[in-house]
């Protein structure tokens, strides 16, 4: 098979339509979706949502918005490691967390649109500036890291339609744009985790902190490389590309670190706050919170402590499972389960709402596909042959083979 003498090859192309499962449950989530934005910008939130004056943030800010951002953090956290300490041998990996990152942010902005009473005015902030408010800083810092993303994504469209002169200028301009990306992602990440130190008396002590800025900030950077371990074992499986597994095992190496940090400094938190006699009192918080650390950080850290798990590419790919939705849970906790106390409310979401949700999570899994399709997102020396089954979790993708590829 001979192969495109480019860095990165041309785009997988697909071979027809074929239905299969999971495009049917794309589709569902398509239709509900639509039908529950219909009832949302028709009818309002009351109709559409159980938010209120008690509990005006739900799903659509804890998962969709505070989740999200921090899902799309091996965006800032792998381009730095590859650009900015010129790890040539991570950069294979690149171009899909930064389609990750860029489409995560995009969603974000997307589900954003759905929270705002009035999304018509989500463009004030531009001129109507508040520079002592933390939402004012998080709303600049999303913004102008959107714009950035879409910067860093172009050279793979410009790549694609073969705008050489455009693709020199970019790739001048890259290294500078991935330090600003760097600043802006740091600023945010952290401030997202400062919107909630204005409510010390009713965010429960579990999740309540002075450090919640740099838990913030910590668990994004372990989730970027968690979630950069995640999707590179699943494009290895459903596009037919060879896992990069020493790439893999240095990102399962500096995950451990992170972890570690990460618990060393929540330990020491509570215990500074005198939180930890807490962890023994029964109570709806106290299995929420249990559930968080079993996932994020006990059982992790367990896994990749052992060199055999660490060297394996399953034991990374469940380990970084467990990393991702441990951490989600604790933005959930953050967010939900943390005010419920103080509001005396039992929020959960209405159908709408996870129609939403999920929608949006279809997209983006949808979109990655045809990015995938269509773009020269991997390395054409990996995407040596076909997929032998057809992806089970892809959603829109057909069969891929090479463009420029002979016998």
């Amino acid at each position: 098979m001979k192969l495109s003498s480019t860095p990165f090859g041309a785009p997988f192309r697909g071979t027809g339509f074929r239905f299969t499962f999971w495009k049917l449950v794309f589709l569902f989530l398509l239709a509900a979706g639509l039908y529950a934005t219909f009832i949302r910008f028709t009818q309002g939130l009351g109709a559409a949502t159980h938010l209120s004056d008690q509990f005006p943030w739900g799903i659509w800010i804890s998962f969709d918005v505070l989740c999200g951002v921090m899902l799309a953090a091996g965006g800032f956290t792998l381009t730095a490691t590859v650009h900015i300490f010129n790890l040539e041998r991570m950069h294979s990996i690149i171009r899909p967390t930064i389609l990750t990152a860029f489409l995560g942010y995009i969603l974000v902005c997307v589900a954003l649109m759905y929270d705002l009473g009035k999304p018509y005015n989500i463009w004030h902030p531009l001129i109507m500036r508040n520079p002592h408010s933390v939402m004012f800083e998080v709303a600049y810092c999303v913004m102008l890291y959107t714009a950035v993303l879409a910067l860093e994504f172009s050279p793979i469209v410009l790549e694609r339609f073969k705008l050489h002169k455009a693709l020199k200028v970019m790739r001048t301009i890259l290294i500078p744009l991935v330090i600003l990306g760097v600043i802006l992602s740091t600023l945010h990440q952290s401030s997202l985790g400062t919107l909630y130190l204005i409510v010390p008396e009713k965010l429960h002590p579990f999740w309540y902190s002075p450090l919640l800025p740099v838990f913030f900030f910590l668990s994004a950077i372990a989730v970027g490389l968690a979630m950069t371990i995640f999707e590179s074992s699943q494009s290895a499986k459903h596009f037919g590309l060879q896992l990069e597994l020493p790439v893999l095992q240095e990102l399962g190496r500096v995950l451990v670190v992170v972890l570690w940090l990460y618990a060393i400094l929540r330990f020491e938190d509570l215990a500074h706050r005198g939180v930890l006699s807490l962890l023994l009192r029964p109570g709806y918080e106290m299995y929420l919170f249990w559930l968080e650390l079993t996932l994020s950080l006990i059982v992790p850290l367990i896994l990749l402590s052992q060199r055999k798990v660490r060297t394996s590419p399953t034991g990374l790919y469940w380990s970084a499972v467990l990393v991702v939705l441990g951490f989600i849970t604790n933005r959930m906790n953050v967010s939900i389960t943390g005010l419920e106390g103080s509001t005396g409310v039992r929020y959960f979401p209405k159908w709408s709402e996870l129609a939403v949700t999920g929608m949006i999570i279809g997209a983006g899994f949808a979109l990655f596909g045809l990015a995938v399709k269509y773009l020269p997102i991997f390395p054409a020396e990996h995407a040596l042959e076909e997929p032998e089954t057809e992806p089970s979790t892809a959603v829109l993708e057909a069969e891929p083979v090479l463009e420029n590829a002979g016998d």
